[in-house]
Formats: structure tokens, sequence, C-alpha cells
């Protein structure tokens, strides 16, 4: 039987398409099913923008009616135009243990590009495109720990399918094991208050009745702390923030999401999420009425947060401002009930905060690694 890579368009290839890591992760502990519906609305042609305009498709691998492989490629051309770059992206890559498979649908993908005048591809990034903080990168050690929210996860051998095909490292993500009884076994709260009292700043917890002047704090923020040297991230479009703050209101915990100020100065922020894969896990993908009684019996259950992102303004840097986000972070999250996390996904070269996490406790247990190729 002949391997057929199609364009994905009738409803029955896009379910093929979905459901396809069912049969991958087949009895993976590991592995958390993504909601159906959350991949829908992402593959919905009339209505993601991206494949409105021409800049993204995505392609099935399948042995007669048996898919065996997907994968995701998209073109970010705001981030292109502001990097004068050429880049594109792939993203949703699934593929049994075959090199035949996997070649076959990279092929296709790099055709792509070069039909559209790209001359490198980066990836696996997340399918909301190549500068979003979620799903980023390819696994390649702990395979035996499930994801954090918004993290990934793949099978080992995936790693080999990217490097036989010629992707080389671009550079990797790690995520760091955070335990309340290990991290800030020295007290802090002293050297933080002197800071804090020296160079004029506060934390605050995340104001969800004050929403509009909290989104223009974190667009204030990200406006001054994205450096210019970073290849796949600029600053967002104030309705790309807006986009961003209504999903984090649909997962935080108010008393977790903190913004550091001087006087009315927004200067850094950090945000946690509980980690709601916990109770994701047990919905198997769905939404029904039973799926959803299951994720309210497992949320209670939520021990563990995940340290999802941190920026300060370089006006603050080396003032205190992270360790003290960081710390004001550990008390609110032991307050309420959450024991443990993880501090992720932060690049190698982000040599600061490695070394603030490192230095209050946090242990590298992940390495996620971003790839690249030149087409």
């Amino acid at each position: 039987m002949n391997l057929e890579i199609i364009n994905v368009r009738s409803k029955k290839d896009l379910k093929r398409f979905i459901m396809l890591p069912w049969s991958i992760y087949e009895g993976n502990d590991c592995w958390v099913p993504p909601l159906i519906s959350d991949m829908k609305k992402t593959l919905n042609f009339k209505k993601n923008p991206l494949f409105a305009q021409g800049n993204g498709e995505i392609f099935l691998a399948r042995y007669g009616d048996k898919a065996v492989g997907r994968i995701m490629v998209g073109i970010d051309a705001n981030l292109n135009q502001k990097k004068n770059a050429a880049m594109g992206y792939i993203s949703l890559f699934e593929c049994i243990d075959d090199f035949e498979v996997a070649k076959a649908l990279f092929d296709t993908a790099i055709n792509w590009l070069k039909n559209k005048g790209i001359n490198v591809v980066r990836g696996p990034v997340s399918p909301s495109g190549a500068d979003a903080d979620d799903y980023k990168g390819l696994l390649i050690d702990a395979f035996d720990k499930p994801p954090f929210l918004m993290n990934s996860y793949n099978p080992p051998y995936y790693k080999d399918l990217f490097e036989k095909y010629g992707f080389k490292k671009d550079n990797d993500l790690f995520a760091y094991y955070l335990d309340a009884d290990s991290v800030f076994t020295k007290d802090p709260s002293k050297a933080i208050q002197y800071a804090m009292k020296k160079y004029n700043f506060r934390i605050d917890t995340f104001d969800l009745k004050n929403l509009d002047k909290e989104i223009k704090d974190l667009k204030h923020v990200l406006d001054l702390s994205i450096p210019d040297e970073w290849p796949d991230l600029v600053p967002p479009t104030m309705e790309e923030v807006k986009e961003m703050a209504r999903n984090l209101v649909s997962y935080a915990d108010p008393d977790i999401v903190l913004i550091a100020r001087s006087g009315d100065e927004p200067i850094g922020f950090g945000i946690a999420l509980p980690n709601y894969n916990i109770a994701l896990k047990h919905m198997n993908g769905r939404t029904n009425p039973i799926s959803l009684l299951k994720f309210l019996k497992y949320k209670k259950k939520i021990d563990c947060i995940r340290f999802f992102v941190m920026f300060v303004v370089p006006a603050f840097r080396k003032k205190g401002v992270s360790y003290a986000i960081y710390y004001q972070t550990f008390l609110n999250s032991s307050k309420k009930g959450y024991t443990w996390g993880e501090g992720s996904t932060i690049g190698e070269d982000n040599l600061r905060m490695r070394a603030d996490i490192e230095s209050f406790g946090g242990k590298r247990i992940k390495t996620y690694r971003m790839y690249i190729k030149e087409i």
C-alpha cells in the first residue's frame, strides 16, 4: 500500500488529523490528550486568520484509510516583517516510528514553504504561531514525566526522526522542578524588602476587576522587555495581548499572577498557572457532561503550578525585581495549597533567569529542543 500525503480539507480527514495522537500514545500514561474542541477551533480554515491569509497548511500522511503522521506548517508574516526574515515554522508533528513517513511529511512541509519564498524553518512550535510561548520545542529527555499545562510531550524517537532528516539544534529550553520543601531554604524576605525600599517597587496581584488596565500594563512591560536579538519574538500588538489575557483569565489564579510596579509604572510581571493537566488528563479530550464532571473532580486535586513567564524592564533588572516576584509567587501558592511546581520553559541562553531560578533551589529536569533547517 502506497504512502499518501494529503492536504486536510474534508471533515473525515480533519478528524483523522486530530485523533492521530490517540493511537501514537496508546498506553502511555504520561500523555495528556488535548481538548478536541480546542483543536477544531485552532484548525478552522474559515476562522483562523493564518489559514485565511494563505500562511498555513496542514498535511496528513496515510496508508489507505489509516492515518500514520501529520504536520502543520505556517508563516508568521508579522514576525518576518519585523525581523526582516523569511522564516517558516512547523507544528503539531506526530508520526509513527517510521522515517519514510516522517521524511514525506517534512518534504511536503518544506516544499510548501519554498513555494512561499521561505528559506529557513524552525520548530516545533505552538500552533498559535512561531512567537507563542506554549507547546514549544521537542522533548528530548524525561519521557517518564507528564507535561505541565501547555508544554510539549512526545515519544523519544521523534528526536531521531528530526535529526536524521537534517534538522539541527537551534536552542534548548529547560524546565525546572520546584518543591516547597527545597526552594527558598534561606529566608530572603529581608533582602527583598531592602531592594523594594531602595529601588522603590512593590509586587501586586493581578486585578481581574480592572482587566483593561492590567492588560495595558502587561503590554507596557512586554514592549520594553523583549530583546531585539530574539529571533522568534517581537512585542505583541494590543489585540494579541488582549487575546492572551482572555485565555489567561480562563486558567488563572490571580493570586499567582503578579505585576511589579514602581509608583504607577509597571516594571515587570510573572505568570504562574495551576497545572490543569492533572484534571485535563481524565477528560480524554472530550467536553461532554461526564468528562466535565471528571474535570471538576480532579481539579480539586491540583497541587502544583507551572511558572509560565517572567519579564522585567531593563531599567529594573539586577535590582531584585524578578527574585521578589518568584518569592511572592512561592508565598501565595503555598497559601493556596500548591506544594510543588515547574518553572518552564527557560531558554539555555537566558542566563539571568536560569541563575535566578537555580539560586533559590530550582532543579533542571527537562529539556525541550528547538530545531532549525535551512531550505
